[in-house]
């Protein structure tokens, strides 16, 4: 099983390509928080996993 994917997707402040890695090894649904590594805002993730495998993810602006 794989613990951990990385994920690539567009900054949704300043629309650079950026990835990020995501843990599987966490069942359902994650939300975290984390700086753009471009931009330096904040983005708001949504991260749902099951058995290993990732089922849905979201990348949306988050309030400064």
């Amino acid at each position: 099983m794989v613990a951990a994917v990385e994920r690539s997707f567009l900054c949704p402040r300043c629309w650079e390509r950026i990835s990020i890695l995501v843990d599987l090894s966490v069942e359902g649904e994650q939300r975290f928080v984390e700086d753009c590594e471009v931009c330096c805002h904040p983005i708001q993730f949504t991260v749902v996993a099951t058995g290993g495998d990732l089922v849905d993810f979201s990348a949306e602006a988050a309030d400064d």
